[in-house]
């Protein structure tokens, strides 16, 4: 037979007979624990069965690497499906994809619960033991579309990806065959390190008109400590959880006979709320906005003249019938905005115009992506819009960006970087379709925000329909990555709302630019981080209770009552428990609540008009004046400080 010379990365090539497997070349030069679940054979990944027929490059994929993991967690999203229809055989699997730390797969089934979480992945180890190979088989379309006959998902994409007349691949491991461009791994035995984690709804290709689906997710890693770490990290995502601190601090309430994703903000919840949306007006005040409140709902005109109908209406819920038109819930405010600068003639002296509102509107999420605060129907903006010339939208822009620089700094949120949204001008049912004003504004924003000299990143497709923005895109503490903030540039709503001042000749000028500003996100979303990136442990001024007075015995109730009005007196959110429980147990009681300060109240203090401090983690400073603590905290909050410094 023939030789072939194989590039390796060593300090010579290789010589083999052809038709060597990827496979056989590196347990050659590597060993049988290399650790490789594939290889780059001349640029394309490929199986380790793969055989090599000509000179080439080889460099091995391990499974540590992110290559190696995304094939390590797209074979166990195939041992998933395999599994899933050993015990389900009416199940129909539809896709499954590689996720971050994991991967999940989609099937036609009925609902599975716990119990049926647990088989799964019982029969998952099994098919691991049985060390099953997975091959890689090569079909054409007649042939393929007879082996998935019964499942018309598979069918669909069929249709739609591979096309009528040409074949694909797939992979089969045992009596188990799936369509896939693969690279796998070779054998089941190396998809040991996984673990299911939950189920949940979907719909066949996000359309919420199609067939209800069951998703089931999975974590896959290469080794055990790789698993054991994700464990440790899901623990202390668990800890952080917006949804279960929620509950312990009772921020928040979700009822089913309200409706899903329709949050109701408890007292403790309003307080921190209302916290945050005083500090923005604050800031928008000293930025120069004025503010605004505009109506929940608007005719269906107005929302076909900004352009949200159509390019928004899945996202809108559907129209009422009134005796003089159809009404829509407004899932923004940016067209009541347009009106109110159209109420007046503008002059070019009032340019820049800034308006604000905290608005809430309403968008209709499907029911199975409802999540705690992250994703709700009835959210809270806080919103703005600058009207402008086009040679004032660097400075504004500018003065945008540290404005969200400087709430990012008190709310102690540092992981975020800044991403150029740009437009994708082969999708043209998504965007505006004026493609020398899409270059024109791109091209505008991207020498602002290099002359800004901050570091980005571009992403085509991820502009608004009107228009494309710089992103803020922050990285929470449980290692998600969410849009915190958004600056976008409308280059359309002066000519669908006539958007023009009188300039300094007196003529009337049309060139107004929007710029859309929100850099808290909603009060929703905003919360879930802050929940999230301090367990809960919020800053002295944005917690619900910055004082929780506890006595020891009811003979300092009385003592209680003057701590407490010192407090009041300073404007201290303080609440007292006099109750007759332990000390122990009041402590441990009120812990959930993440006060600021836990005040201790006994003999000696009330003897000398003095305090006892407890902190969040323990700490105890005994015998302050309770004057002192009264102006410590009392310019803790004034400060807005980000740490907690009357107890160490």
């Amino acid at each position: 037979m023939a030789m072939i010379s194989v590039d390796i990365g060593e300090d010579s090539p290789h010589e083999y007979t052809s038709g060597i497997s990827v496979g056989e070349v590196i347990r050659n030069v590597h060993g049988k624990k290399s650790g490789a679940v594939a290889a780059v054979v001349d640029g394309e990944q490929r199986d380790m069965s793969f055989e090599l027929g000509s000179n080439c490059t080889v460099e091995p994929i391990m499974g540590e690497s992110e290559e190696g993991l995304y094939i390590l967690r797209h074979s166990c999203a195939h041992l998933l499906a395999q599994a899933v229809t050993d015990i389900f055989p009416n199940a129909k699997p539809t896709i499954g994809p590689p996720i971050e730390h994991g991967f999940y797969y989609d099937f036609f089934m009925d609902p599975i619960g716990d119990e049926g979480l647990r088989q799964i992945e019982e029969r998952m180890r099994e098919l691991v033991k049985q060390n099953l190979t997975i091959e890689r088989e090569e079909y054409e379309n007649d042939t393929l579309r007879e082996l998935f006959s019964s499942n018309p998902f598979k069918l669909e994409i069929m249709d739609d990806k591979i096309g009528h007349d040409v074949g694909s691949s797939a992979y089969r491991q045992g009596e188990f065959i799936d369509l896939c461009r693969g690279p796998h791994v070779s054998t089941t035995s190396q998809l040991r390190w996984f673990k299911l984690t939950s189920t949940s709804q979907a719909y066949w290709r996000a359309d919420r008109d199609r067939e209800s689906l069951v998703r089931v997710y999975g974590m896959c890693y290469a080794s055990k400590e790789g698993l054991k770490e994700r464990g440790r990290q899901l623990e202390e995502a668990a800890k952080r959880d917006h949804k279960k601190i929620g509950r312990e601090m009772d921020l928040y309430m979700i009822d089913e006979l309200i409706g899903k994703g329709l949050p109701v903000w408890l007292p403790n919840g309003e307080i921190l709320k209302s916290e945050i949306e005083k500090f923005a007006i604050e800031t928008e005040e000293a930025y120069g906005y004025n503010r605004v409140t505009t109506p929940v709902l608007g005719k269906k005109e107005l929302f076909e003249t900004s352009g949200h109908l159509p390019h928004y209406a899945d996202g809108m819920y559907p129209p009422m019938e009134m005796d003089d038109g159809e009404y829509y819930l407004k899932a923004m405010n940016c067209p009541m905005h347009h009106l109110v600068f159209t109420n007046s003639k503008r002059s070019y002296r009032e340019l820049p115009m800034r308006i604000a509102e905290y608005g809430t509107v309403y968008r209709n999420e499907l029911s199975g992506t409802l999540s705690g605060l992250l994703r709700v129907r009835m959210l809270s903006m806080n919103d703005a819009h600058v009207y402008c010339t086009l040679g004032q939208v660097a400075d504004e822009v500018a003065a945008i960006i540290r404005m969200s620089e400087g709430y990012y700094d008190v709310f102690g949120m540092g992981d975020y970087y800044y991403r150029l949204s740009l437009w994708d001008p082969d999708d043209k049912g998504k965007y505006i379709n004026q493609p020398e004003n899409w270059e024109t504004t791109q091209d505008h924003l991207r020498k602002i925000i290099d002359g800004l000299g901050v570091e980005y990143v571009e992403e085509t497709g991820e502009a608004a329909f009107y228009g494309p923005k710089i992103d803020i895109q922050y990285r929470t503490a449980l290692g998600r990555e969410e849009s915190v903030a958004t600056i976008q540039l409308d280059f359309a709503a002066k000519e669908r709302f006539g958007l023009s001042f009188m300039d300094e000749t007196g003529k009337e000028n049309g060139e107004v630019f929007v710029i859309h500003r929100a850099p808290l996100s909603t009060h929703e979303r905003f919360v879930a981080f802050l929940l999230e990136e301090w367990a809960g442990n919020l800053p002295t001024w944005l917690s619900p209770i910055q004082a929780q007075i506890i006595t020891i015995s009811e003979r300092h109730k009385d003592y209680a009552e003057v701590v407490r009005e010192a407090l009041e007196v300073a404007g201290v959110r303080v609440r007292v428990d006099d109750s007759d429980n332990t000390i122990g147990k009041k402590i441990r009681t009120h812990r959930k609540m993440r006060p600021a300060y836990m005040v201790i109240l006994g003999d000696e203090e009330a003897q000398n008009r003095e305090v006892s401090i407890r902190s969040r983690g323990g700490n105890q400073r005994n015998g302050v004046q309770l004057e002192e603590f009264v102006a410590d905290i009392f310019a803790e909050i004034s400060n807005r400080s980000k740490h907690l410094s009357i107890v160490e």
